[in-house]
């Protein structure tokens, strides 16, 4: 099998599916509220974990930066000192 025919197969494939969903959705034989309800929850969560953690890596970076700032000021004292 080609290249072409795998996607044209695919293809087919994902039509047929997609028919036959549309079809069980039409005739109430699925119900999507609960699994919708619980994904969209688990996103939330997801949402709330990722938050955090960029919230926490911030904070991190901030307390570098002020080091690093605290740091130069040290050496730029340190070396005004020497000079005089």
């Amino acid at each position: 099998m080609n290249e072409g025919m795998k996607c044209g197969l695919w293809f087919l494939g994902g039509v047929a599916l997609g028919v036959l969903g549309a079809v069980a959705v039409s005739k109430g034989k699925l119900d999507f509220k609960p699994l919708a309800t619980d994904l969209l929850s688990r996103g939330m969560d997801v949402k709330d974990a990722l938050l955090s953690k960029v919230e926490s890596i911030k904070e991190d970076v901030e307390d570098l930066t002020a080091e690093a700032r605290l740091a130069a000021e040290k050496r730029k004292t340190a070396s005004e000192t020497s000079e005089a």
